[in-house]
């Protein structure tokens, strides 16, 4: 006897961006060299798309001061470096050019060194005090810029990635719940524009699965997106700060959904305020009590997840793992090194003593 079984695509792409969106997150710098070597694990575990740094300003996103050693280790790689779309291989790498002065650094940065990014990303939300806040601009005066980006990247021969950000929900006070509509326009916008694929996200983690299926019906829908309703314009990326990431990523495969990012033990969202414990720019205040909570799906879970329902994902389910272990020793422990730097970063800050 069989019962019914979910309606699933037999594979599906995993990108993972726990180098730069994981990260950003976390409230202590991390040097190139240990950056680099999680991207090359996770390229030798079988990723081929991973998101490893920002072109931000680095007073705001000191994590990423690094940005030009990072690349130049990665695409120098003994390890993986043949691996690498560039290089002939299949891996390719992602950045983020939140707005023109950063898309200008990564367009000098391969123009100078004759490599970069494959592809670079920019971002709208739905609800514009929400893009205020991470862009500093109007939306109107975004979509003309990103006009303008979309081709600059274009002729410096790297591709664009538009994210549409607050889709189901905001967490900016008095604008919790967003319109639906709103996202799937914004998205045609975006690919009309010449995006090369829509990253949908849920960057507060507001979503629900009744929703999520809701929204990629609509935008896997021919009637409604025209030729944008192909799956391979469409990206799924969720955060887990109500719990419900993973319900919300078999939602969006239930829906048609086959390009999906995720980080290493759940770490990620919001750039941190504070780094090594002194104050840096982040982007302000955050946005929840339970900021180092409110990280994306894990990389290990979602993987582990699709490959016991029989969805091909392609990567090493046991190298992944290995992976997981190490990243909880190499990122998330605090060695005597760094317990000293923050010492005497708070010494700086309040006057207190390192040795009491």
């Amino acid at each position: 006897m069989e019962g019914k079984r979910l309606t699933l695509p037999e594979s599906i792409q995993v990108g993972d961006i726990t180098v730069r969106d994981g990260l950003q997150a976390l409230e202590h710098y991390y040097p190139a060299e240990l950056k680099v070597r999680l991207a090359e694990d996770l390229i030798l575990a079988g990723f081929k798309d991973l998101e490893v740094t920002n072109f931000g300003h680095p007073k705001f996103l000191p994590q990423f001061k690094d940005v030009e050693e990072v690349l130049d280790r990665l695409f120098q790689s003994e390890r993986v470096g043949h691996l690498l779309q560039q290089n002939g291989g299949e891996a390719a790498i992602h950045v983020i050019t939140i707005n023109e002065k950063s898309l200008t650094r990564a367009l000098e940065y391969k123009a100078k060194r004759g490599y970069g990014p494959d592809y670079v990303l920019q971002m709208v939300s739905t609800d514009e005090a929400h893009h205020r806040v991470n862009s500093g601009m109007s939306l109107a005066d975004y979509w003309k810029m990103t006009e303008r980006c979309t081709a600059m990247a274009h002729e410096g021969g790297m591709k664009m990635c538009g994210t549409v950000s607050t889709i189901w929900g905001s967490p900016m006070k008095g604008t919790r719940v967003t319109d639906l509509s709103s996202a799937v326009e914004f998205s045609k916008i975006y690919l009309d524009l010449g995006a090369d694929y829509i990253e949908q996200a849920d960057h507060d983690g507001s979503a629900d699965p009744q929703r999520v299926y809701e929204y990629f019906t609509m935008i896997l829908d021919p009637d409604i997106m025209g030729k944008w309703s192909d799956p391979k314009y469409h990206l799924a990326h969720f955060h887990t700060s109500r719990g419900m990431g993973l319900a919300n990523y078999l939602a969006a495969l239930q829906a048609g959904v086959d390009q999906f990012e995720s980080t290493v033990s759940s770490v990620g969202g919001q750039p941190a305020n504070m780094m090594d414990c002194a104050f840096i720019g982040g982007t302000g205040g955050y946005y929840h009590k339970e900021h180092l909570l409110s990280g994306l799906v894990s990389t290990e879970d979602f993987v582990v997840m699709c490959e016991a329902m029989g969805i091909d994902t392609g990567i090493d389910v046991l190298k992944l793992l290995d992976i997981g272990r190490r990243f909880v020793t190499d990122f998330l422990d605090i060695n005597p090194q760094q317990r000293q730097q923050l010492l005497e970063n708070v010494h700086t800050l309040t006057g207190i003593a390192v040795e009491r």
